[in-house]
């Protein structure tokens, strides 16, 4: 293991219960990464999806893919604590098969481009080798606080 969830939340600004990624057992720069999320009954969203047949959302899957790949971005990064990792785009998402409590996700995810703010990623999830979900994923970094109004930009109001 690379990473646990202590070195993770290091990293990522995600906390409980939204933080989708449990450790890192690979990582190249700049290149790829492999997560895992230990997906347990004890998940808040199991009371409802679905009452008698828990399944993981897939949407949860596509947060966990994104999370994971967002702790490669932001070893990059050395500001990292000034920023924040949104969503701009999913594409050609898949949902393969359901996600049950005691499975493990593993989550790989590569990067395909990445210039400037923006970065693509292709992620995949699978359980015991076999494909749960995929998906294309765009995102932006951005500042976490926006930045100070200049005097020059103030004396014009």
């Amino acid at each position: 293991m690379i990473l646990d969830t202590n070195g993770i939340q290091k990293i990522l600004p995600h906390r409980y219960p939204f933080l989708m990624v449990d450790a890192i057992l690979e990582m190249e720069r700049l290149k790829r990464i492999v997560g895992v999320k230990n997906v347990s009954i004890n998940e808040g969203y199991f009371q409802g999806h679905f009452p008698g047949k828990p399944i993981m959302p897939g949407v949860l899957m596509i947060e966990a893919m994104a999370q994971t790949g967002g702790i490669l971005l932001l070893q990059e990064v050395p500001d990292r604590e000034k920023k924040l990792l949104y969503f701009v785009a999913v594409d050609d998402a898949r949902f393969r098969r359901p996600v049950v409590p005691g499975e493990q996700l593993r989550l790989e995810v590569t990067v395909v481009s990445w210039r400037g703010n923006f970065c693509k990623l292709e992620g995949k999830a699978t359980v015991n080798g076999e494909l749960a979900a995929e998906a294309t994923l765009m995102c932006k970094m951005v500042d976490r606080e926006p930045a100070p109004a200049t005097m020059a930009a103030m004396s014009e109001k």
